[in-house]
């Protein structure tokens, strides 16, 4: 099983916010999901990100791969 780290977008048309989680890659974009591991809204004026380190640490360390949204979002916020 591939499992990666990804956006899951949410939100009304023309005002997204996303959820950070972990999920097969054979899934959908906003399909089913393992777990919800923080979440990134883009719309607001200071960007607002917030991500739990600990259970990122802990997927990446069983095998998940983060995309590469999350990642620059991951060093951005020291979690990589």
């Amino acid at each position: 099983m591939a499992v990666k780290i990804r956006l899951r977008r949410m939100g009304a048309k023309k005002a997204p916010f996303y959820r950070l989680v972990v999920a097969d890659s054979r899934y959908p974009r906003d399909g089913r999901f393992i777990e919800e591991i923080g979440y990134y809204d883009p719309t607001k004026d200071p960007v607002v990100v917030s991500i739990d380190a600990e259970k990122a640490k802990s997927w990446i360390a069983k095998g998940a791969q983060p995309t590469d949204t999350v990642k620059a979002l991951f060093k951005k916020n020291n979690v990589l």
